[in-house]
């Protein structure tokens, strides 16, 4: 069975690389799917977040990176999916996910939505407050990957 872990991963922390971890544990094939999300206007290019994506899950045997604009359920079904992975960090993330499920599930009644939550360590990790730590000088090493940790320091230099 294929799932889909989709998100703009800028930059992928170790809260995402956890729910990916444990995901492809359970699924056959787990397609990391890296948005472009213009709108967002994120820190690295599409092109950057897709090496770091790479960098980050290359010794996983099961998991394919792939690139994607659009609609994540379009891409999903482009894929054939029958499984959106959703991570979930507190309630707070409950209600937006759901809502999201909901439509998609609307969009799409042949995928699922599945939700794995995060481990304590990583509950309260994210990508928008790892960029905050490191535009500020702050030592983010304990929740990124050391190639992510690179690129936040690069893009941040003094």
């Amino acid at each position: 069975m294929i799932a889909l872990y989709p998100g703009t991963f800028d930059p992928i922390t170790n809260g995402h690389f956890e729910i990916i971890r444990r995901a492809s544990t359970i699924f056959q094939i787990l397609v990391v799917g890296v948005a472009v999300s213009e709108e967002k206007q994120p820190l690295f290019e599409h092109e950057k977040r897709l090496a770091m994506v790479n960098d980050v899950l290359n010794t996983f045997s099961n998991i394919e990176v792939q690139p994607y604009d659009g609609l994540t359920i379009d891409f999903a079904k482009k894929i054939d999916a029958r499984v959106i992975v959703r991570g979930l960090r507190s309630p707070a993330d409950g209600q937006y996910e759901f809502e999201l499920a909901s439509m998609n599930k609307k969009l799409a009644d042949d995928i699922e939505t599945v939700f794995l939550s995060s481990g304590d360590q990583n509950a309260f990790l994210s990508s928008s407050l790892i960029r905050q730590i490191a535009q500020e000088g702050g030592d983010v090493s304990d929740f990124v990957h050391p190639t992510v940790h690179q690129a936040l320091a690069e893009a941040y230099k003094k």
